[in-house]
């Protein structure tokens, strides 16, 4: 959880009073580690859990005050976006029933918080990425109502020195720009934490890097980002893009972003990864420190390191080393952040047993994992598991090239077994959690191949909105029975909730592939394209993308009428004949709503626009098609 009671950076009196306090703290840290002040020989692990609110819809529910104050729970708080919840998990020992003890606080903390969001009329999900998030859910308004995010989205947007770019490829391509640091709201993670010694943080850093991919590959959960099919996990490349500070001259240099794997292997002390974060990236986000770290030391006390723990908050690696005190005694973590929320709960256990168990057995199988794998090796098969899921081709230790599910079910999977075994976990638990992960790869099914599989099983059935809420709701039933991903049955547009088949939003119904021409263009081109796609209005945009007007079958048979065919149809050009009053409505509108406004101004469409952007168009056959679907259900026999 990070610190809510900051500031950003306004003067440099400022910047320089907090660096004051940060290299102070990095000098005790130092000496802590070098007079053995800092707990060693000790597991303990722990957890955060984030989370989606979602509306009746399957959309965004901005509830999270609302939410937190039903639930009055102190392991509850907020993350990004007012539609995100997150819970803290107590810290405990691994061996014993550690991961039992985890699960059953787990499961405690998602009742909690399901209860309060049903008071307040919301459902809560577990998914890397919201299948029907939208771009314009990631407006200000939706941003968390805490010091920490508002100062955070200032900070990052003053040293980018403008938008953020969204570019990634996948199966399909997301080209876009945003004003703000929301698109972060996009992403739930399911974070753990594994406490290590100072002795022993470089090796088991560096394999925590490692195995990475492999845990990243069998856990991918977030296939899609608004609408489009993109990496199995686009977290990876999203999480990036959406907190990209670096202004062009510094990418140009190819500066390390904030979000990364990393630039090479860790050789003495978690020392080099915080003295690395200062050299790098600039103080965002300052507090008032009245602690002297060398005094209390010299008193024998264990300092806080308020300063270093705030500016590590602002550095999001994949594999983050933190610093703690519980108790008064003062102890190192490390935290990985690359695996989604999801699909339920103990798939999220299954994973995390598979990563403490290859943590703790590894380190004997390969001894120092440097010797036997190159950096580039290993952040390579990161970013390929990202991309691909279990069907990324690693190089593993020895150069030996594989899928991951061939790695993880063949090599990993035993091994892991093994690390439970010597970490004292409970035979029970170790098999129960472990099961999981060997039926997901006997069955091949990740959270993002079920995804991806059960779109491709839809079809074209509905509009592609109506088939993201099909998808959501699935996931919402399943995980709600905890039903591991292996054994999820591809999701049905026929076998959801009445919403599907009943009256829904605009954004529901709403055609989103669209073919849209520029005023300059000729009427013999959109005479065309109607012919060819077989649709009655084409929207005209302007070179920036801006909505300028429509031209429908009706403007060329009434230009067809006045003759101007005959005379030189190639010579007509569509801001000759569009038109330029148009009726727009939001996807939000009641379908009920948008039909009235149809049959009021006597239209055969609507343009659905969204920050004076076209993202949609609604026709009259939109609504025969709905009709239809509606009578044929209400005519189907019960049985069926």
């Amino acid at each position: 959880m990070g610190e809510h009671n900051v500031s950003s950076v306004h003067n440099a009196q400022q910047a320089q009073t907090f660096m004051k306090s940060l290299l102070a703290d990095v000098a005790a840290l130092e000496q802590m580690i070098e007079s053995g002040k800092i707990e060693s020989g000790v597991r303990r692990i722990g957890a955060e859990q984030e989370m989606f609110l979602l509306d009746r819809t399957m959309r965004p529910a901005p509830l999270v005050m609302e939410v937190l104050k039903a639930a009055n729970d102190s392991r509850l708080t907020t993350e990004i976006g007012k539609f995100n919840l997150e819970a803290n998990l107590s810290p405990r020992l691994l061996s014993g029933c550690g991961l039992r003890e985890m699960e059953q606080e787990l499961a405690e903390l998602l009742a909690i918080a399901r209860r309060a969001a049903r008071e307040c009329g919301a459902e809560v999900l577990l998914a890397g990425i919201l299948p029907t998030i939208r771009q314009a859910d990631l407006k200000l308004d939706n941003l968390t109502p805490s010091p920490r995010y508002h100062e955070l989205n200032h900070a990052m947007r003053e040293l980018r020195g403008g938008d953020f770019n969204i570019h990634i490829k996948g199966l399909d391509e997301l080209h876009t720009t945003h004003a703000n640091i929301m698109f972060e709201a996009c992403c739930c993670s399911f974070q753990m934490h594994l406490q290590v010694g100072p002795e022993e943080f470089a090796r088991l850093y560096n394999l925590a890097q490692v195995i990475s991919a492999p845990l990243l590959a069998m856990a991918a959960n977030s296939p899609l980002l608004l609408g489009h099919r993109l990496w199995h996990e686009t977290r990876v490349a999203l999480f990036q893009h959406s907190t990209d500070e670096r202004s062009s001259a510094r990418q140009a240099r190819a500066h390390p972003p904030r979000v990364s794997f990393g630039e090479g292997w860790i050789k003495d002390s978690a020392i080099e990864i915080f003295r690395e974060e200062i050299a790098r990236f600039r103080i965002i986000l300052t507090r008032q420190i009245d602690e002297d770290p060398l005094e209390a030391l010299a008193r024998g006390e264990m300092p806080q390191l308020a300063a270093l723990r705030l500016h590590n908050g602002t550095v999001w690696r994949w594999n983050r080393p933190c610093y703690g005190v519980q108790d008064g005694v003062a102890h190192l973590r490390i935290e990985h952040r690359s695996l989604p929320a999801g699909p339920s709960m103990l798939d999220e256990m299954a994973n995390t047993a598979f990563f403490y168990g290859l943590m703790t057995a590894l380190p004997g199988e390969y001894g120092e994992i440097e010797k036997h794998l190159t950096f580039d090796d290993a952040k390579s098969n990161f970013f390929a598991a990202a991309r691909y899921g279990l069907k990324a081709q690693l190089t593993w230790v020895g150069k030996q090239d594989c899928t991951a599910s061939e790695l993880i079910g063949k090599h990993l999977l035993p091994i892991a077994r093994e690390g439970l075994r010597q970490a004292g976990v409970d035979a029970e638990d170790r098999d129960r959690f472990l099961d999981v992960i060997a039926e997901r790869i006997e069955r091949d099914q990740t959270g993002a191949l079920w995804a991806l599989r059960s779109l491709e099983s839809i079809g074209e059935q509905g509009t592609r909105e109506s088939r993201h809420q099909a998808l959501t709701e699935a996931m919402l039933n399943q995980q709600q029975d905890n039903t591991p991903i292996a054994r999820w049955p591809l999701a049905q547009p026929d076998k959801t909730s009445d919403w599907f088949h009943s009256h829904p939003t605009v954004a529901q119904l709403m055609s989103t592939d669209l073919f849209t021409v520029r005023p300059d263009d000729l009427a013999d081109l959109v005479a065309s394209v109607m012919h060819w796609r077989h649709i009655r209005h084409v929207p005209v945009e302007d070179d920036e993308g801006r909505l300028t007007g429509l031209i429908s079958s009706r403007d060329l048979l009434r230009i067809m009428a006045q003759g101007w065919l005959a005379r030189d149809m190639k010579a007509v050009t569509v801001q000759e004949v569009m038109k330029r009053d148009l009726v727009t409505v939001a996807p939000e509108t009641p379908t009920i709503e948008a039909l009235r406004t149809m049959r009021r101004r006597k239209i055969g469409c609507l343009l659905v626009t969204e920050n004076e952007r076209l993202v949609g168009i609604v026709t009259a056959y939109d609504f025969l098609a709905l009709s239809a679907e509606i009578i044929e259900k209400q005519s189907r026999p019960v049985n069926q």
